[in-house]
């Protein structure tokens, strides 16, 4: 029987018992022994500084990804504990070749590495290491990827014409209209992850699981954020039309919304008219940019089920990048990117060729 705790990273200390699966043999009580009553606050508070450690949605996926791996090893009879580097690269190998039941296809490399790690973070956790530069992964890997990678498949940038046929189509008599016209200027001209929208609340230090806040001054907001690697601000200055002003259409949420406190985006429930007090998920954010696109005719070219597949929360971050006419550094900054390169990826719409080496060499 598998713990609860192996499920869910945010329980993961202390570990009375390690994660069972099919034969596995027992932790040592030792490693493992309860703490005493005494330290129990500490404990809790490890607790949440293990969950503050990753996002919600890394969570959620090494949680899901240990779910594949255990029942993987319990239908082949495979012992999950101790960890076997013969046993992971097997399981590489099946969800390369697609054969673990429940896949519907070969998993993408970018899946499997995930997976990998989620498998040495929960190995880790129980005190057990898994050393992925073993020969039996590392060379399994190596062929995996030399197989089975390609390019990454970028999502379609939504450029600024689009954006504002996108809210077009927004309905701005009822809250919702107003929720998503917000979040898609705010996204765009800040050039946020999805996550990192509703993750904002509306003043600093309101919630436990925000991850930044806004402050609205005279010439725009300040959006401050909780990255990977520490935190950032974003200046978003106001634009230069009100229907097209990411402050403007923040402060006119918050108004009609009468937000004073907490989540800045949230849910909206009867018929677009009424609004909850809990935050809203990130893969709402999603879901509005791919219906708002389709909504809008763009890439009116493509199939719908081919548009469908080409939005998506990074639309917003890409449009930006590959929109906004200043010096790269600007743009690299604004991003968040510790690299130039990294900022060039989003640039959808790049003069190219500016550059002819061809030309330069003599041919």
């Amino acid at each position: 029987m598998t713990d609860s705790r192996a499920q869910d990273p945010a329980k993961a200390l202390p570990a009375p018992s390690a994660t069972q699966g099919a034969g596995a043999a027992p932790p040592s009580p030792a490693r493992h022994a309860l703490p005493p009553a005494h330290l129990e606050h500490l404990v809790e508070r490890a607790r949440g500084y293990v969950e503050a450690a990753s996002s919600a949605n890394t969570r959620r996926a090494y949680a899901a990804d240990w779910k594949h791996f255990t029942g993987w090893c319990r239908r082949q009879g495979l012992d999950v504990l101790p960890p076997d580097p013969q046993t992971v690269g097997l399981y590489i190998t099946a969800c390369a070749s697609g054969t673990v039941s429940g896949d519907k296809k070969p998993n993408a490399v970018t899946t499997i590495e995930r997976r990998l790690s989620a498998l040495s973070w929960h190995y880790a956790q129980q005190g057990q290491p898994l050393d992925r530069k073993d020969r039996h992964i590392a060379t399994v890997m190596a062929g995996v990827r030399n197989k089975h990678s390609s390019p990454a498949r970028q999502k379609e940038a939504i450029l600024p014409e689009d954006l504002i046929a996108m809210l077009e189509t927004l309905d701005r008599g009822t809250l919702r209209g107003l929720r998503d016209r917000a979040m898609l200027l705010l996204g765009f001209a800040g050039g946020l992850r999805r996550s990192e929208i509703v993750g904002l609340d509306v003043g600093r230090d309101q919630t436990d699981d925000g991850r930044g806040w806004i402050e609205i001054l005279d010439k725009g907001l300040i959006v401050t954020l909780r990255g990977k690697t520490g935190w950032r601000e974003v200046e978003i200055g106001r634009g230069s039309a009100e229907t097209t002003c990411p402050v403007a259409a923040i402060e006119t949420w918050l108004r009609l919304g009468r937000i004073a406190h907490g989540p800045l985006f949230r849910r909206v429930t009867g018929r677009g008219k009424l609004l909850a007090s809990d935050r809203l998920n990130d893969q709402e954010v999603a879901r509005v940019v791919k219906r708002a696109a389709l909504a809008a005719g763009i890439r009116g070219d493509l199939s719908e089920g081919e548009r469908a597949q080409k939005f998506a929360g990074h639309s917003l971050r890409a449009g930006l990048a590959s929109s906004a006419e200043v010096e790269e550094r600007y743009v690299q900054k604004h991003l968040g990117h510790a690299s130039a390169d990294m900022t060039r990826r989003y640039q959808r719409r790049r003069d190219r060729f500016r550059v002819n080496l061809t030309k330069a060499a003599g041919l």
